[in-house]
């Protein structure tokens, strides 16, 4: 009933015309039944070469055969090599053979789709009158755009003298084969890193027991920004001797633009100082002036506005607990660094305990070294540097002996003295320093961190350091 049904559409199909459709079963190669029909060109007796009925089909076969063509080249040219081919001169693995016997048996009737597209479907340029009526496995879909493909289920077949006998074509089943198709990644690392990761470049590492010479400074690390012009200069610290209930995790922040400031920030770690969430925001019983306070052994070291005087705030108890004026020091934009900001007076932390930068009408201008007790604050020791306080961006300490950095501006400036409180003596260097957002307002060592600390133009960034052997 079937046949009867497709012969009267194929004779309606081509016409009225009564040209015979030849209705073909057979099964596919994963063993469904097919039914199909062809009919017979009114204009054509053989397909000629340049009968495109099915351009794609076309392209996609020829793609497929190359590929198979590949894959029996590449399986043959293995086999005196790796671990799956035979030994030079010798028997081949039959696990390669029966592989390539496969792929041969899979390719003929490949070569055969290929030679006569056309024959699936008439005239050219018309679409092939080639009906696929079954054979479609539950759940699948055809092809995006309609069009099949070999390999799928209800792929085009051939006319009926070309399909072969289920029992005589193979079923495709490719193999693992000896080969590995591989893809090339490249991952740009900055040169600082790569130096951080190696025992020159990793500070805290080799060096971490003792003293040295700065020889090296990293690029900076970005750990937070100021969200208001009020942070455009600033400080931000750790404790490198930390007193309970405060830990070196704890991290602090003063924005110093302002006539009045007051707040200290208190943050539990520097992840929640990134967020910009303080933990506990400290009012000062007076407000302090520029940018050169630091945090040690559990309390705030600061310069009360409009004096000469250093104070020490405490953390525990919220008070000053100590106060003392540095004799002769310039206050309030007298001796300041080379950017301003009456930076005339400035605290800092090394190996060695509390120290205070400053500058005096006797020295001229010239930095001036005092050690501090962090208890009482008294001077234990003064040294006079030859360093125009003036001449220079900032400083900090490590070891017992000053660096100074040449500009506070300059994306390659450098750390261009050093002054040994040991020997009493300084020597010019020239260590590579970037100032990233290009306006240095802030910059400690951090001895417990091995790390220098700095406020750049709204951004706390740290800087990685190497120091070479005691």
């Amino acid at each position: 009933m079937l046949g009867v049904w497709l012969l009267l559409w194929g004779s309606v199909a081509l016409g009225g015309r009564a040209d015979t459709a030849f209705l073909h079963r057979a099964h596919d190669s994963s063993g469904h039944c097919t039914y199909s029909f062809t009919v017979a060109s009114p204009v054509e007796a053989a397909c000629p070469e340049s009968a495109g009925g099915v351009p794609e089909l076309r392209a996609e076969l020829a793609a497929l055969a190359a590929r198979l063509s590949w894959l029996e080249s590449r399986e043959r040219g293995m086999g005196g090599s790796g671990p799956r081919g035979a030994e030079p001169g010798g028997a081949r693995d039959p696990q390669q053979v029966a592989s390539i016997a496969r792929l041969e048996a899979a390719r003929a009737p490949l070569s055969r789709s290929q030679m006569c597209p056309a024959a699936v479907g008439g005239v050219p340029g018309s679409r092939p009158r080639h009906r696929h009526l079954g054979g479609q496995r539950p759940g699948t879909e055809p092809p995006e755009g309609g069009r099949s493909r070999l390999g799928d289920e209800g792929a085009v077949l051939a006319p009926a003298d070309a399909v072969p006998d289920p029992a005589a074509a193979p079923r495709w089943e490719p193999q693992p084969l000896a080969y590995q198709e591989l893809q090339s990644e490249r991952t740009e690392v900055p040169v600082s890193q790569l130096l951080q990761e190696t025992a020159l470049g990793r500070p805290g590492k080799e060096d971490s027991a003792g003293c040295g010479q700065l020889v090296w400074v990293g690029e900076p690390v970005v750990f937070g920004r100021a969200d208001s012009i009020a942070g455009k200069y600033g400080v931000w610290m750790k404790d490198p001797e930390p007193v309970p209930p405060f830990t070196r995790d704890n991290t602090w922040r003063v924005d110093t633009v302002g006539t009045e400031v007051r707040q200290l920030f208190q943050y539990e770690e520097a992840e929640q100082l990134a967020r910009g969430y303080p933990a506990k925001v400290h009012i000062l019983p007076r407000p302090l002036e520029s940018t050169g306070a630091v945090i040690y052994r559990g309390g705030l070291f600061f310069q009360p506005r409009h004096s000469r005087s250093v104070a020490r705030y405490d953390l525990r108890g919220e008070t000053i607990t100590a106060e003392r004026e540095i004799p002769g020091a310039g206050y309030h934009g007298q001796y300041p660094y080379s950017w301003g900001g009456y930076t005339d007076i400035d605290l800092a932390v090394d190996e060695t305990g509390l120290w205070v930068i400053y500058s005096t009408e006797k020295a001229r201008g010239a930095i001036v070294l005092s050690k501090l007790d962090p208890e009482t604050l008294e001077i234990r020791r003064t040294w006079e540097t030859n360093i125009r306080k003036r001449g220079v961006a900032n400083s900090f300490l490590i070891c017992g002996t000053l660096y100074t950095v040449s500009s506070y501006s300059a994306p390659n400036a450098t750390v261009n003295f050093a002054y040994d409180t040991a020997t009493g003596t300084s020597r010019a260097l020239s260590i590579p320093f970037e100032n990233r957002f290009r306006y240095l307002s802030m910059l400690d060592y951090n001895p417990a961190e091995r790390q220098l600390f700095a406020w750049d133009s709204f951004n706390m960034v740290t800087y990685p350091v190497r120091l070479s052997r005691a």
